[in-house]
């Protein structure tokens, strides 16, 4: 164990001590949008008609990483990987009031496996927009809902390489349909934002499914100092330094009528639909390096959460039900090396307590912002507590090296 620790210390190391000088464009002329589908310091390649009537933005990002893995009572092993290939277009057509955004995913593991009678999972956002001022977004399409925080924060804005388990059990993700966003951002006085949505419910490239059911998502946004700078409630870490405490408290309900899948808008079919509702809190301060983030999510349905094969009934599935927290510090250096800390926990509900753990996660990680979140390095160690209904308590822990790179 020690020598592989040492082996992902020295490459962490000779890559961050490489001399890399990055010119930034200062000029900030991205498409202002409450519900992009990723953060993205770069610009991309931009291309505008010469009657500006159509403007197109391409951008990419890919993400490769190797883990060293052990589990309880398993040989250790290694993965490498590239965990995230992404291909983003997005612009204006006629005006910059009709605005769109186009994500590709590339990458096997967020494809995922081709299984017969299902879509293939490259498109994750295809999304129309209309802005008629700076107050107002109007959207029609496939993109993330506004759920917790670290969901909307793209992965490519994140501190660790992973979002939290709780955030892989109980977020609400991407889905079709209808959004309306009221924004109202100030620089240095009390802001405040509204989004909702009314959306399929069944998640993302999902066809076949129609049924009388929709999801409802509400949520509020509160910026008691004012908007963070650079638009930074969009990515993990203070890597701008803000020169003022920032503050944003916010608070997200969906309720998703008939839903076909042991998550919601993720996860495996279930063999009955239920009614799932779903609560996120999050915090967020920000100030001179520091960062601090806590959030709580739940998932409930007013029915049994296990469900059965009709015509075997030693066949079930379950909706993930239950709650977590969160908790994240990290300090981010004026060299742009960060340390973060993240201590996660997860108590499943009282209707699958025996067929599911709950969990405990602590992890420490190292990350050299060569170029903010757009070309970055990043180290974790992370361990895992899963405590089962018979008393078994399996410990499980990875070490993980991790570039970024994209325009």
């Amino acid at each position: 164990m020690k020598e592989i620790f040492l082996f992902f210390v020295f490459i962490f190391s000779i890559v961050c001590n490489a001399q890399v000088t990055i010119k930034q464009n200062k000029q900030d002329n991205d498409l202002k949008l409450s519900a992009l589908p990723y953060y993205s310091f770069g610009k991309g390649i931009g291309m505008t008609s010469p009657d500006s009537l159509y403007q197109l933005n391409i951008r990419f990002r890919m993400q490769n990483r190797v883990t060293y893995t052990e589990n309880e009572g398993e040989d250790g092993v290694y993965d490498g990987q590239i965990r995230r290939l992404r291909l983003r277009l997005d612009g204006y057509v006629g005006s910059p009031k009709f605005l769109y955004a186009v994500q590709l995913s590339f990458a096997p593991g967020d494809v995922g496996e081709i299984q017969e009678g299902e879509n293939i999972n490259i498109i994750r956002d295809a999304v129309v927009f209309y802005r008629p001022n700076n107050h107002w977004n109007i959207s029609f399409g496939q993109t993330k809902l506004p759920g917790n925080r670290q969901r909307v924060n793209s992965s490519g804005g994140l501190q660790l390489t992973d979002r939290s388990i709780n955030n892989a059990r109980f977020t609400i993700d991407r889905d079709f349909g209808f959004q309306v966003h009221n924004m109202n951002e100030f620089q240095d006085k009390f802001s405040y934002n509204f989004k909702t949505a009314v959306s399929t419910g069944e998640g993302r490239n999902i066809t076949g499914n129609a049924d009388a059911g929709v999801a409802v998502t509400g949520k509020v946004e509160l910026l008691p100092f004012g908007a963070f700078s650079r638009d930074g409630t969009y990515f993990e870490g203070d890597i701008v330094r803000e020169k003022k405490p920032k503050l944003m408290l916010s608070g997200a309900f969906q309720q998703n009528n008939h839903a076909k899948r042991t998550q919601g808008q993720l996860g495996n079919d279930l063999f009955e639909s239920r009614t799932m509702k779903s609560i996120m809190l999050d915090a967020m301060l920000k100030y001179n390096g520091w960062s601090a983030m806590s959030s709580y999510m739940s998932r409930t349905t007013s029915d049994n959460a296990v469900t059965f094969n009709p015509d075997d009934t030693t066949q079930s599935n379950y909706v993930y039900v239950g709650n977590g927290f969160d908790h994240h510090l990290s300090y981010n250096f004026p060299s742009n090396y960060e340390i973060i800390g993240r201590y996660s926990t997860q108590k499943v509900g009282d209707d699958i307590r025996s067929l599911a753990p709950n969990s405990k996660q602590y992890t420490i990680g190292l990350t050299k912002y060569v170029w903010e979140h757009t070309f970055k390095l990043q180290t974790e160690l992370t361990f895992d507590t899963l405590n089962y209904f018979d008393g078994r308590i399996n410990n499980n822990w990875y070490l993980r090296f991790q570039v970024e790179i994209g325009i």
